[in-house]
C-alpha cells in the first residue's frame, strides 16, 4: 500500500477496515526511547482491538535523523520519534523545545511539551502541520542529558580546540560551540567509533543511553551538567492521522500521554540507578561539588543561542512561565 499504510479488511468484518503503521526510531534496547515505541505499539494494538497496528523499527532500520523526518513529512513512514531540533528543518522555531537550559527539571520539560494542555506547544505543532504535514501527537521523556569525555571538563575552557561530538543538526552545532569546543556531527550509529578512534573526545547524551551503548567502554568522565532535560516529539504524517478513525485518534492521543507520563518516572529512577551502575563500570562522576561549573556553561550556551536563533527569546520566556 502506499505511503507505508496498510488497509486490510477482514473476512466478516467489512465495515471494520484494519490500519497498519510503521513506527522508526533510532533507539537501542535499553534507551527509554525503545521501551517508549514497544509499549506504544502494544497498548495501542490492544485497545483499538487491532483496528490500528503499530508496527515498530528501532535502531534506525528505515534511516538516520534525516531520512526519518522527509520519511514522515513524505508518508513513507508514517510514524517516528526523535529530537525536536530535527524538526527544525521544517519549521524551524520548532526547535526551541530542545533548547539547552531551557527547563526547570523533566516535569517541568514534559507540562511545556504537552500537545495537549501546552499553548506554546499547541501553536508551534500548528505551524509544523501547515507547514510540513507533519503533527506531534506525543512526547517522551529520556532524562536529562550529561556530558561524557575522555578526562574531566570543568568549564568551556577545559574544552577549547577539542573535537566535540554533536547531534548532526544545527543547535548541537550552537550548543558545542557554545560549551567551548569544536561541534563535530556523528550520527549515533558510528559514535562508539567515534569515540575510540579519537575523531571526537566528547559526547552528550542522557545516561540511559550512554548505558545502552555501552559508551563506558571508549569514555572515562561523566559531567553532570543536565544541560538539556531530554525529551523526544512523538510525530505523524497529517495524511495518515485523518486517514485513522476520530475514535482511534482520541485511542492514540491518551495512549502517548500515558506512556509519555511513565518515561518521566523511569527516567528519574533511571538516572539515580545508572549513576551508581556507571561508577561500577569505571566512569568517574564530576559534579557541581567536584568543581564543576555549570553556570559558567549556562551562560556560555544561553549566549550561542540568543545569537544563532534570534527568534527563539519569546518562546523560551513562555516556556519558563509553564508551570
Amino acid at each position: 500500500m502506499a505511503l507505508g499504510l496498510g488497509l486490510s479488511v477482514g473476512l466478516g468484518l467489512q465495515a471494520q477496515a484494519q490500519v497498519t503503521i510503521r513506527y522508526a526510531h533510532v533507539g537501542s534496547e535499553g534507551d527509554i526511547q525503545y521501551w517508549y515505541a514497544e509499549e506504544f505499539a502494544k497498548r495501542v494494538n490492544q485497545r483499538t482491538e487491532g483496528r490500528v497496528k503499530v508496527q515498530v523499527f528501532p535502531n534506525s532500520q528505515l534511516g538516520g535523523a534525516q531520512e526519518t523526518v522527509d520519511g514522515v513529512r513524505s508518508g513513507a513512514i508514517p510514524l517516528a520519534h526523535h529530537e525536536f531540533a530535527s524538526l527544525a528543518r521544517l519549521s524551524p522555531d520548532i526547535a526551541v523545545f530542545a533548547a539547552p537550559f531551557a527547563y526547570r527539571d523533566g516535569s517541568h520539560a514534559m507540562n511545556a511539551t504537552d500537545p495537549a494542555k501546552s499553548e506554546v506547544m499547541k501553536e508551534l505543532s500548528d505551524k509544523l502541520v501547515a507547514t510540513a504535514n507533519i503533527r506531534i501527537i506525543g512526547r517522551l521523556y529520556r532524562g536529562a542529558r550529561q556530558m561524557t569525555a575522555k578526562m574531566a571538563v570543568y568549564s568551556p575552557a577545559d574544552l577549547k580546540d577539542k573535537r566535540f561530538r554533536g547531534v548532526p543538526l544545527q543547535l548541537w552545532t550552537t550548543m558545542i560551540k557554545g560549551m567551548g569546543a569544536i561541534p563535530t556531527p556523528v550520527e549515533v550509529g558510528e559514535l562508539p567509533t567515534a569515540l575510540m578512534t579519537g575523531m571526537v573526545i566528547g559526547q552528550e547524551n542522557p545516561l540511559t543511553m550512554i548505558n545502552a551503548n555501552k559508551l563506558y567502554e571508549v569514555q572515562t568522565h561523566v559531567m553532570l551538567t543536565s544541560h538539556m532535560q531530554n525529551v523526544l516529539p512523538v510525530f505523524i504524517n497529517e495524511r495518515t492521522w485523518q486517514s485513522i478513525p476520530e475514535k482511534d485518534r482520541a485511542i492514540i492521543s491518551a495512549t502517548a500521554a500515558e506512556i509519555g507520563e511513565e518515561t518521566l518516572k523511569l527516567g528519574n529512577e533511571a538516572e539515580t540507578k545508572l549513576i551508581d551502575e556507571l561508577k561500577k563500570k569505571g566512569m568517574t562522576f564530576v559534579t557541581a561539588a567536584d568543581g564543576l561549573k555549570v553556570e559558567d556553561f549556562r551562560k556560555a550556551v544561553s549566549a550561542q543561542v540568543r545569537t544563532d536563533f534570534p527568534s527563539w527569546g519569546p518562546y523560551i520566556e513562555r516556556i519558563a512561565a509553564v508551570k
